[in-house]
């Protein structure tokens, strides 16, 4: 007889053909579902970002404006008056102000309607006693003047030299010695050609009489904001430098919150920087100035995907400042974010 092998069959280890294609083709399925919700969400967190730094840019640089803006007028009121209705100013050589009308905050207005933009200057000493003044002994001129009474002040310090009520030019001096009082002589001050206001010629610079006025300014600031394309730009006209505070800035506009009179402190609304009074506020209309409004439209840096039909819903209307339409700098501006900014600043030196 013949001996046979009845071992049973060895079982077949690991995937067949089938069950690795199988699964190679649900992997594939779930990476691609994964991929498509990666990339919703990486775009949906790119928005969320642009919004939220929109949003910073702009609070941080109104916050900046307003903290500027509020010391607007410092050193330019005396005995609760605005003296300053024309003033002669200089930077080095340069003559910034040649007996011009001032006002402490202006703006400016260009253009109309939607495509209208502003520029606010603002102009204030650093001295937290400025517009404490005393009074001129004799005649002062733009090389020296005398004082009744002492002033603390010292070399390398700003003076403003003011007529008693709104008339005559003010001037803006540097001091370059300082004689201390005697018994039989007054304080005296001298404003060589070396001080940084006293190397401009002007046109016809200001004398002052007895009983005029002059106060300390310590450092004089002046601040420009204005728009350059996007660019919200904080400008120092006085020694020519810039920085730019905020990208994607559609429109930049200022009003003047204003009094019914002079005696007011009330207000009694708001005004574009247009028409006669208000285009170039100046002389006793600078009294009526309470405040300014500020206002900001900032532009998401990034665009946002069409609807299925192909359609930009980001936005449904132009972004708006005052009830006035911005015009945006994209065609496709329904594609993207808008956010308006306010801030209101009183004016407390020129309301004091």
């Amino acid at each position: 007889m013949y001996a046979t092998d009845r071992r049973a069959p060895r079982r077949q280890r690991g995937l067949s053909l089938i069950e690795l294609m199988v699964g190679i083709v649900v992997s594939l399925l779930v990476g691609l579902a994964a991929a498509g919700s990666a990339k919703v969400f990486t775009a949906s967190q790119r928005q969320g970002i642009s919004s939220g730094g929109m949003a910073v840019g702009a609070s941080t640089a109104l916050a900046a404006m307003k903290s500027d803006v509020a010391s607007a007028g410092l050193g330019f009121f005396g005995d609760s008056t605005f003296k300053c209705h024309s003033l002669a100013l200089s930077a080095g050589t340069s003559v910034k102000f040649d007996g011009a009308s001032f006002a402490p905050a202006r703006i400016t207005r260009t253009g109309t309607g939607s495509a209208a933009t502003d520029r606010l200057d603002v102009l204030y000493s650093t001295a937290i006693d400025g517009g404490a003044n005393v009074l001129i002994a004799g005649t002062a001129t733009s090389a020296a003047a005398n004082l009744l009474s002492l002033l603390p002040v010292s070399t390398g310090q700003t003076v403003l030299m003011a007529p008693a009520a709104p008339g005559t030019t003010c001037l803006v001096r540097s001091v370059t010695a300082v004689t201390a009082a005697t018994e039989t002589t007054p304080q005296a001050l001298a404003f060589g050609s070396s001080g940084t206001y006293n190397q401009g010629t002007f046109t016809s610079a200001p004398t002052f009489a007895e009983e005029d006025r002059i106060a300390v300014l310590g450092e004089l600031r002046w601040s420009r904001y204005r728009l350059s394309g996007t660019n919200l730009l904080l400008e120092r006209p006085m020694d020519g430098t810039s920085a730019t505070l905020m990208r994607n800035v559609m429109g930049f506009r200022v009003q003047y919150g204003v009094s019914a009179d002079d005696a007011t402190t009330t207000l009694s609304g708001w005004v574009d920087p247009t028409g006669g009074t208000w285009g170039s506020v100046a002389g006793a209309d600078v009294n009526r100035v309470r405040a300014v409004r500020l206002g900001l439209v900032t532009r998401s840096a990034q665009r946002e995907k069409e609807d299925e039909s192909g359609n930009c819903v980001a936005s449904d209307a132009k972004p708006q400042l005052f009830g006035v339409d911005v015009e945006p700098d994209v065609t496709d501006w329904r594609c993207f974010r808008y956010r308006t900014s306010v801030v209101v600043v009183p004016l407390r030196n020129m309301v004091w």
